[in-house]
């Protein structure tokens, strides 16, 4: 391959480097998705107000968290008034009443977790595939499963005990002192593996979505780029391989999703007060099946897709765009 046509593919980006370029990506795509998911909780805020205690899922694009209505006034931003006639009024009428940065309510603290959480992923992914091509070849078509899946799994199960503790600390306001000694006595109680209590739905959700995703994202990125005749993914080819391969692994995992949701606000209510004791998630599963059909499983697709397809997008382009950048300077180095 003639150097002028792109990077020798034996230039390679560190684990450091993927860091940072995944960690640009996961800023990037919260701060363009999360205004869809204010206007939208504003407006649900709207039909149906939110009274003290309630539980609501809030989401940045990257991660999902369960947010409780703390005030009961107008005061917190889930409930500032304003009559809005559609989501694009919503948009408007935020911006031109409260400013540009309430479509941001809330972020610094899903932030948090999110994109360490979204770092640990991406990097064992690209890690984990590099690894077993060497081992396997470079054309063996499981390799984007497996190593979605272990990323998927590693990166749950560091966060779900952050996830907790974050819970335990906006329904009760521990300090940090507070927290340690209710952390200390819930392992001393229960054992470690209490640290890890909602872990399970979400792995029901995120690893098969992993897989999907990523196997589909590099099927989709291979076909584009002999389509179109070139050798490299462009910005393009990548942008719209993680959209299509994000919509189509959304709606296979809604369900899930589904279920998560609602295990997530038994939990909340469970760790506030104590009841009712969260339920299994094929229980959970059976009863939404019970009560609304079978299309119960499905609620809220197209606000998932809405969502999820340009998240997906944003995220998995700017990231291969930034190991694209740390590329080219690592061979440059090569040069010289």
């Amino acid at each position: 391959m003639d150097p002028e046509e792109g990077v020798p593919p034996t230039v390679k980006v560190t684990p450091l480097q993927q860091m940072l370029a995944s960690c640009t990506g996961a800023i990037l795509t919260s701060l363009m998705v999360t205004p869809l998911d204010v206007v939208k909780i504003r407006l649900q805020a709207q039909n149906r107000p939110f009274f003290k205690g309630k539980c609501f899922i809030y989401s940045n694009g990257l991660m999902d968290h369960l947010c409780v209505c703390e005030e009961e006034g107008n005061k917190a931003w889930y409930k500032k008034p304003g009559f809005f006639r559609g989501t694009s009024d919503a948009f408007l009428k935020i911006i031109r009443n409260e400013g540009i940065t309430s479509l941001w309510s809330g972020l610094p603290p899903t932030l948090v977790m999110a994109v360490p959480a979204t770092v640990i992923y991406f990097t064992c992914y690209d890690q984990l595939t590099a690894l077993l091509r060497s081992k396997l070849g470079e054309n063996e078509s499981r390799i984007p499963i497996v190593a979605g899946i272990v990323a998927r799994f590693g990166a749950v199960t560091v966060i779900s005990p952050l996830e907790l503790i974050r819970t335990n600390m906006q329904s009760k306001k521990f300090s940090y002192k507070e927290l340690h000694q209710f952390v200390s006595k819930k392992i001393s109680e229960d054992g470690w593996i209490s640290l890890w209590r909602g872990w399970a739905p979400t792995l029901f959700r995120d690893v098969p979505f992993s897989a999907m995703y990523w196997y589909n994202y590099e099927v989709l990125k291979k076909w584009l780029c002999e389509k179109l005749g070139v050798y490299e993914p462009t910005f393009m080819i990548n942008f719209t391989s993680g959209a299509l391969s994000g919509s189509f692994a959304a709606v296979v995992t809604l369900p899930f999703d589904v279920v998560k949701t609602q295990k997530q606000t038994q939990l909340w209510m469970y760790e506030c007060y104590k009841i009712p004791e969260p339920t299994s998630t094929w229980a959970i599963m059976k009863n939404i099946v019970a009560k609304n059909g079978f299309s119960g499983l499905f609620t809220g697709l197209i606000p998932r897709l809405v969502k999820i397809a340009p998240a997906c997008a944003i995220m998995i382009s700017t990231y291969e765009l930034g190991k694209d950048f740390f590329q080219k300077q690592n061979a440059q180095r090569q040069q010289y």
